[in-house]
């Protein structure tokens, strides 16, 4: 059978407004983030869920609680759907990672899957084995909730992956797609295997903001 998957990113962050490096850190969602999981939330309220899961890092576990707050539903929490560690590079500026690292930075930039930043707080992992870790947990859980549908809130290298996987698109080519705080994103899985439905829905967004100023 097939699993609906509603994959969605967390809201806004502080650090996501101004380009500093989270990855394992645990940020809480800004204000403005906050509305966007409200506004997700109200828009998701009349949708068929038989599950919320989410990583455990606060961004995604906010989000995720206005998901299943309409619902009853008690948000199951997967370390496994956290963003990629990015070692030393974590809690830094874009902008400094390659003033201070640019040869790690340039092959970072350049899509080596296989590339490894310095270990900071934490190990680094190379792309090809956080797109392994991100595939494998979707497919777990949509494995777990066969032929229902589910809602599952991670990070945006999170949805990257699964976006690559669906499409059949090569972990080292450039990212081409944008993903976007608090977007829906719409899969179906069989047997492991992603396919993708509908991309970036953000129209609830939209609404969030004509309401605010009308």
């Amino acid at each position: 059978m097939s699993t609906t998957i509603l994959l969605i990113r967390h809201g806004e962050t502080a650090w996501n407004a101004v380009r500093r490096l989270q990855g394992h850190i645990d940020i809480g969602l800004n204000a403005a983030g906050q509305r966007q999981a409200a506004a997700l939330g109200a828009a998701l309220a009349g949708a068929t869920l038989d599950a919320v899961i989410a990583s455990d890092l606060q961004r995604a576990r906010q989000t995720a609680d206005a998901v299943a707050g309409p619902h009853g539903i008690a948000v199951q929490s997967d370390a496994q759907l956290r963003e990629r560690c990015y070692g030393v590079f974590e809690g830094m500026l874009y902008a400094d990672i390659e003033q201070q690292y640019p040869q790690e930075f340039a092959l970072w930039q350049a899509r080596d899957i296989d590339a490894l930043m310095p270990a900071g707080l934490r190990t680094a992992e190379s792309f090809r084995q956080f797109y392994q870790r991100s595939v494998e947990a979707i497919a777990r859980w949509a494995g777990r909730y066969d032929g229902q549908t589910i809602a599952i809130v991670a990070h945006g290298g999170v949805l990257e992956c699964a976006y690559r996987q669906a499409v059949g698109m090569s972990l080292d080519s450039p990212r081409d797609f944008q993903v976007k705080n608090a977007s829906i994103n719409r899969f179906t899985c069989a047997a492991g295997q992603l396919a993708l439905s509908n991309w970036g829905d953000v129209a609830h967004l939209s609404e969030q903001a004509h309401d605010e100023m009308a």
